[in-house]
């Protein structure tokens, strides 16, 4: 009865954290922003990974400034590091973390090119195309070695690191 009322629980986040994206895609940044907030306080600095990470990873997008987008996304990539497969699967059984690293990193380096770190980029794209092999051939996965390659032309090859 106690698994079940977690597993509830865990489901209500992922859904309140979903219903804020939605809220962000449909043009509300600021609405979707403070409900993110919202839920970052429930859930808090040590709280579950799987809801560290996915709530990150949706704020990132909603940061105007470059330096607090770069913030997210790095509370995403460590959240990421302390996830398990075991845990992504009472989520969804057919995900498994290794295939968040590529978007991860792709975030990152996009953060440190509006930030003007070519280097600190061009080491996030590095670590993005050598995750890639973890994504699927579809459309999520095409999208995303697409925005790397993108982005490895924006940043060039053989720039001098910073």
């Amino acid at each position: 009865m106690t698994e079940q009322r977690e597993q509830t629980a865990e489901d209500a986040m992922m859904t309140r954290i979903g219903q804020a994206v939605m809220l962000h895609h449909g043009g509300d940044r600021e609405e979707a922003q403070g409900r993110f907030l919202v839920l970052w306080g429930e859930i808090g600095e040590d709280g579950d990974p799987l809801h560290r990470c996915t709530l990150a990873h949706y704020m990132a997008d909603t940061q105007e400034d470059p330096s607090a987008e770069l913030a997210w996304d790095l509370r995403a990539l460590s959240a990421a590091d302390e996830l398990t497969d075991t845990r992504l699967h009472q989520h969804h059984q057919s995900l498994a973390v290794r295939g968040f690293y590529p978007s991860l990193h792709l975030n990152l380096a996009a953060d440190y090119v509006k930030l003007g770190r070519p280097g600190a980029a061009r080491s996030h794209l590095r670590r993005a195309r050598g995750a890639v092999g973890s994504l699927g051939d579809d459309e999520y996965g095409n999208g995303i070695k697409t925005a790397i390659a993108r982005l490895e032309r924006e940043v060039g090859e053989g720039s001098e690191e910073e």
